[in-house]
């Protein structure tokens, strides 16, 4: 055998491993803690107040001077491609004349969806009755948008001036269950602008 042949073809495979595995741990990080801000559009609330719909907050949401936080809990994302799932835990509440609406645990999602398009899912709660989890806002990536993402310190992850439209599927669910007429609550209604901020972990 030839031992320094052996050698390099051994020395090359363990390189080519190596390299392999640094790369794969730099795309995929678990997102461990963080919060989500949303300053929400005077359109939103506006529509809200015209509707007699009263907003409120499953807690620990809250919402101070038109911005409501939601704590990150949990996820995952891939910092090449930007797909994942960011994990939250609160909501909102919408009320009117007896109704009320529970959207609640929310989970940004890129993973599902069209490039480009990702959306915020929440499960649903009408009248303590559970709906299931449901597609509710578009998010809207801010202009000059690029990938890969970048985390600050290779732990913390910031992406603001992240556009929330309404989807058709939430527009047409609260008409409904409000006894309004069709595009009464229009699809793609201004929600409100959100800035993430989070807490990577480790490689998946």
């Amino acid at each position: 055998m030839n031992l320094k042949r052996f050698t390099v073809k051994t020395g090359v495979l363990v390189a080519s491993c190596l390299m392999a595995t640094a790369a794969f741990a730099q795309k995929s990080k678990t997102v461990e803690a963080g919060l989500t801000s949303v300053k929400l559009s005077t359109t939103f609330t506006g529509a809200l107040e015209s509707l007699g719909v009263t907003a409120g907050t499953v807690a620990p949401t809250r919402i101070c001077d038109g911005t409501a936080t939601f704590p990150i809990t949990g996820g995952a994302i891939d910092l090449d491609s930007a797909a994942g799932n960011i994990v939250h835990s609160g909501g909102l509440t919408l009320e009117a004349g007896g109704t009320e609406v529970r959207l609640q645990s929310f989970v940004i999602d890129t993973t599902s969806t069209t490039p480009g398009a990702p959306v915020l899912t929440g499960i649903v709660i009408v009248n303590n009755k559970l709906v299931g989890r449901l597609p509710l806002f578009n998010l809207v990536l801010p202009a000059g948008f690029s990938l890969p993402l970048r985390a600050e310190g290779g732990f913390v992850l910031q992406l603001k001036d992240v556009g929330l439209t309404l989807t058709s599927t939430a527009a047409g669910a609260l008409n409904g269950v409000y006894g309004l007429k069709p595009g009464t609550i229009p699809a793609d209604l201004p929600i409100g602008t959100a800035s993430v901020f989070a807490f990577l972990g480790g490689s998946n």
